[in-house]
């Protein structure tokens, strides 16, 4: 990346040998909180999508793979915090994390320059597939994945079985023009929904499930810009029959929406998709409702959210995956 965007000099510093701790004060990592295959997968995802690695960036792939194996038992299920001694605290289960694990392999399966890499990823992706989850956040994380690997192996039926499980368990958006998501309410990573429902549509070449993908994404892309800057959800939610906070805006949802977009941009050839996926990189550069720029350039650590008074100095692994990869797009067109 270049010097405006901010490398991979903090989640280098967020990362060890076992894999990538959760949080941090400031930019000093918080061994207290140990590692979670949440982040661990976001990071697999990020390092995956660099089509040329540095040597540093391939043993980041290496340590984050390492990790979900092991993470993952025999059924598919992965388990999902590991202390600093290096000791599971919970059973394996198909929550978020599973989801994500998903994501994560699917993408190293499908996108990661070492062939060693793909291998793997590939055998632990189809392991995991033998999983559904009852948590349609869950599915639609791993759905993600499956269409990184739809888009590298168009023939696997276990990719396009998940995917196809993915689209089917967001439900059918709302009938309400004025609330056309299939949910009651918004919560985290939302574009996340969108984005599977306009990936399955593309790669199954169902026209009616891409358009109401990309109906459910211009819907929420509308409600979460404001004077033409991206404001999008806050951590506590927001459903019709309630106010909305302006804060605590978080970074995972500047990152979906990108995701999101880009999906779009691609499955459609729509230049206005890839202007989208330009302002949610100027959410971080400061165009948001505090003026602020959403990273620190001494350390490269993308800060933990945006609240009435600022940014969340903190720099923790969720909100500097976040960041890179939303500016991963500031490099290379979606």
């Amino acid at each position: 990346m270049s010097a405006l965007t901010p490398g991979y000099q903090h989640l280098l510093r967020l990362s060890d040998d076992t894999g990538l701790f959760e949080h941090a004060r400031g930019a000093l990592v918080r061994r207290d909180h140990g590692y979670c295959t949440d982040d661990v997968a976001r990071g697999l995802v990020v390092v995956s999508r660099e089509p040329h690695p540095a040597h540093r960036l391939t043993r980041l792939a290496e340590s984050y793979l390492a990790f979900l194996t092991h993470a993952q038992d025999r059924t598919g299920a992965f388990r999902n915090r590991l202390s600093f001694d290096r000791r599971w605290s919970d059973r394996p289960g198909v929550g978020d994390w599973w989801g994500r694990a998903m994501w994560g392999l699917g993408t190293a399966a499908a996108r990661s320059p070492a062939p060693w890499i793909r291998e793997e990823a590939l055998l632990a992706f189809a392991l995991g597939a033998e999983q559904r989850s009852p948590h349609p956040r869950a599915m639609v994380f791993a759905g993600l994945g499956a269409a990184e690997v739809l888009r590298a192996s168009p023939d696997s039926t276990v990719a396009a079985g998940l995917l196809t499980d993915a689209a089917a368990a967001i439900g059918a958006p709302s009938e309400n023009p004025s609330w056309p998501w299939p949910q009651p309410h918004l919560t985290y990573a939302n574009a996340a929904l969108a984005e599977v429902a306009i990936a399955a549509g593309e790669l199954s070449d169902d026209r009616q499930l891409l358009a109401s993908g990309l109906h459910m994404l211009a819907w929420l892309w509308e409600i979460q810009t404001t004077d033409g800057r991206l404001a999008v959800v806050p951590a506590t939610g927001w459903r019709p029959d309630a106010p909305r906070s302006r804060f605590d805006q978080q970074p995972i949802e500047v990152a979906a929406l990108a995701d999101a977009c880009a999906t779009a941009a691609r499955a459609t050839g729509d230049q206005a998709w890839r202007e989208k996926v330009r302002q949610a990189v100027a959410w971080f550069q400061g165009a948001n409702d505090a003026g602020a720029l959403m990273w620190d350039p001494a350390t490269g650590g993308g800060y933990d959210g945006l609240t009435e008074h600022g940014p969340n100095l903190n720099q923790g692994a969720e909100s500097t995956l976040a960041l890179i990869s939303t500016m991963q797009y500031a490099e290379r067109r979606p």
